[in-house]
């Protein structure tokens, strides 16, 4: 009996030990995202992929003109995090290298996620977060409003240097997004004639899209003050309005990452519109949702990666949220859809086709 009673107690402490170096990591949590966006300000992924061969510290340092000591530091905390990783120099010194992960921090990079972090970690977007607890206390006002006295629709009309921002922020997924749901179901695009991005932004989307389909004629549909800097496209036309009066007519429409932005009534209204927008194809018309799907069965880092999306809404926006298949199917049959299809792709979004 005394040998049970010790290995509980044992497990027990364990536990206790556990939970104290887990808190730890909520404690300091924001220093993942400090330290990235410090490398990505440097410039230290453009540099290693420039360089190519291994860079010592020294090396870095003087690329950088900046302290060794510091980058060490710094350079030592990311390869714990596996954004570099060391390797032998020609000489027999440890050098720093690229790995996938960092591929992804070059600015420039064809798949680069580094404006996206750089957008999130903006003064103007982490600002509400300090106000989440504001917001789960009153429903009605959103943290970003609470943070900046508007909301994140309007500080965007109202500063044009963070709308633009916010276009090339939602262009980082796009490029990953878009060529992800072409290789997972090409056949989505089949037969289409025309199609209508709704909330298109600058147009990289459909810029992707027509490439792939030179077929299609693509209509990118935005606010006027978002379409005023978008640039031009061959095959494209930019056409302004808003997406609550009506979507230009199209043989598909193309949402994404638009209605996790709104409650259910205005996804229902915007839905309704695209529904309109395809009615003089008939049967041959569909609307394309690239959005996520929480409940999924893809699981592990997607589901989690969802799951951080929704609280991103929860920050942001004052109705918007990530939803389940059911809580999709709920929007699509009061929107007036009879059918629709999920079909999981590689990445954190799905693509949902629903039919009139």
């Amino acid at each position: 009996m005394a040998g049970i009673i010790k290995s509980e107690v044992t497990n027990g402490n364990d536990e206790t030990v556990e939970a104290q170096v887990d808190i730890w990591r909520f404690v300091f949590g924001f220093t993942e995202m400090a330290l990235v966006k410090c490398a990505i300000e440097l410039g230290i992924p453009e540099i290693l992929e420039k360089q190519g061969d291994p860079m010592t510290l020294s090396e870095l340092s003087s690329a950088l003109s900046c302290s060794s000591p510091a980058l060490f530091r710094i350079m030592r905390f990311l390869m714990n995090r596996g954004i570099f990783k060391e390797k032998i120099t020609e000489q027999g010194a440890l050098g720093y290298v690229q790995t996938p992960l960092s591929r992804l921090l070059i600015k420039d990079g064809r798949n680069s996620l580094a404006t996206f972090l750089l957008f999130e970690s903006s003064s103007v977007m982490l600002a509400p977060w300090h106000f989440l607890s504001a917001r789960v206390l009153d429903d009605g006002t959103s943290a970003f409003d609470c943070a900046h006295g508007k909301s994140v629709w309007e500080y965007a009309a109202e500063n044009p240097g963070h709308s633009k921002f916010i276009d090339e922020a939602m262009a980082c997924d796009t490029r990953l997004t878009v060529p992800a749901v072409l290789d997972g179901c090409p056949e989505v695009f089949t037969g289409l004639s025309s199609i209508v991005d709704v909330g298109g932004g600058n147009g990289t989307a459909l810029s992707i899209l027509i490439k792939a389909c030179p077929w299609i004629r693509g209509i990118n549909f935005d606010v006027p003050h978002v379409l005023a800097v978008a640039p031009e496209y061959e095959g494209i036309e930019h056409v302004g309005g808003d997406m609550f009066v009506s979507v230009p007519k199209a043989n598909a429409t193309f949402i994404k990452w638009v209605l996790h932005d709104w409650n259910d009534d205005e996804c229902i209204q915007i839905l309704k519109n695209c529904r309109e927008a395809i009615s003089e194809y008939g049967t041959a018309g569909k609307v394309i949702i690239v959005e996520a799907v929480i409940e999924d069965k893809k699981g592990g880092k997607l589901k989690d990666v969802g799951l951080m999306l929704d609280m991103v809404m929860l920050a942001h926006t004052s109705k918007g949220k990530e939803r389940t298949a059911e809580e999709w199917a709920y929007v699509l049959r009061e929107a007036g859809f009879t059918r629709h299809t999920i079909k999981n792709i590689q990445a954190v979004s799905s693509v949902i086709e629903a039919y009139p």
